[in-house]
């Protein structure tokens, strides 16, 4: 999984950087078919009150999620951002398992029913 993290308006500190990877760790264990995540961590400062953004862009096999979280504290947001992102991905893939289950049970088994002789 190619994970990167950039900042906007902020420099990211290794701390920041290293609390990013442990969290989206938790993302991985629960979908393997991530190719990359993008962060976007940065510092709004609008009127005079300071708001710590973090984004993220997952892409995966044939699809796109993104998140956000803001918050008053980056790690805060980090973390918030981690969980927005877990609950997309375990539905997507809840999601697809569903898909997989019904298609199964869709068409019967056509050569194993049993014909009865017209009488």
């Amino acid at each position: 999984m190619n994970v990167s993290i950039s900042g906007h308006h902020i420099s990211v500190t290794e701390a920041m950087d290293t609390a990013v990877r442990e969290k989206l760790e938790k993302v991985e264990r629960h979908f393997d078919q991530i190719q990359s995540i993008q962060v976007i961590l940065s510092l709004d400062n609008n009127g005079g009150v300071k708001s710590h953004k973090a984004e993220a862009i997952l892409r995966a096999s044939g699809q796109e999620m993104f998140v956000q979280a803001s918050e008053d504290d980056m790690y805060k947001a980090i973390n918030n951002m981690a969980d927005k992102l877990d609950r997309q991905v375990r539905k997507y893939k809840t999601r697809q398992e569903r898909k997989k289950t019904q298609g199964a049970g869709r068409y019967p088994d056509l050569g194993s029913a049993e014909v009865s002789p017209a009488v």
